[in-house]
C-alpha cells in the first residue's frame, strides 16, 4: 500500500542525508518506524493483559495445566 505524506523541505532533506549515511532510504526509515511504532503498542497491550491475567486468575491455575514457548508464541502473533 502506498501513502503520501507531507512534510517541511528541510526536514525531509535532512532525513533523506541521515537515511544516506545509515546506507537505508527515506521510505525504509518510514516503514521502519511505522513497524515499530506498531509493535510497541501491541507490546503494551499484551502486557496489560498479562497483567489483569495475572491478577485475575493468580494462584488458581488447573490441575496439571502446562504451556509452552511455542503456544505462548502464537497465542500472542494471533490476538488471541
Amino acid at each position: 500500500m502506498n501513502i503520501t505524506l507531507s512534510a517541511d523541505e528541510a526536514v525531509i532533506r535532512k532525513a533523506r542525508e541521515f537515511a544516506k549515511r545509515h546506507n537505508s532510504t527515506l521510505n525504509t526509515l518510514i516503514r521502519d518506524y511505522l513497524e515499530k511504532l506498531v509493535n510497541e503498542t501491541d507490546s503494551g497491550s499484551s502486557a496489560a493483559e498479562f497483567e489483569r491475567l495475572s491478577t485475575e486468575f493468580a494462584g488458581r491455575s488447573p490441575a496439571g495445566y502446562s504451556f509452552s514457548r511455542g503456544e505462548i508464541y502464537s497465542r500472542g502473533r494471533s490476538g488471541k
